[in-house]
């Protein structure tokens, strides 16, 4: 499935989607990414995407960290789950996913922004309450005392 046809289908979905959110330590600093796709294009977020068919949410969550940040991680705990939920101007669903986010650690790899990631960067926990971050991150982080 190419880009424009996953799109299609994130947009006015007739059911929800299931996806992944990654939060990655290393040295006690926590990775982030610029989106670079909406929704939320131009915030800071964590790796994370759709799970695919066949696919186990920390086996997306490890793919997900690589195709958007080119490192390797390994996946610790379930750490949250919650529902993204956007609605469009007439009141209609436009974006509908369930999150599982996923603890990790780094393991190997140099840190670039690829894919959907603008840009990656390793925060600390204070800095990163200080990002302009997606609202769904920021409850959580702050739900899981993060922030």
């Amino acid at each position: 499935m190419n880009d424009s046809e996953q799109d299609n289908e994130r947009w006015y979905p007739r059911a929800p989607i299931a996806g992944v959110g990654v939060v990655v330590f290393k040295d006690g600093k926590i990775l982030t990414i610029k989106r670079g796709q909406e929704p939320s294009k131009g915030k800071w977020s964590i790796p994370g995407g759709r799970i695919e068919l066949g696919e186990t949410a920390q086996e997306a969550g490890r793919r997900e960290v690589k195709e958007e940040c080119s490192i390797d991680v390994q996946i610790e705990r379930v750490l949250d789950a919650a529902s993204n939920i956007i609605r469009d101007e007439e009141g209609r669903i436009k974006y509908h996913f369930v999150i599982i986010d996923l603890l990790a650690r780094y393991v190997s790899g140099e840190l670039r922004a690829q894919s959907d990631a603008e840009e990656c960067r390793w925060v600390t926990p204070g800095e990163i309450a200080e990002l302009d971050l997606t609202p769904l991150l920021r409850e959580m982080l702050t739900r899981q005392k993060l922030i």
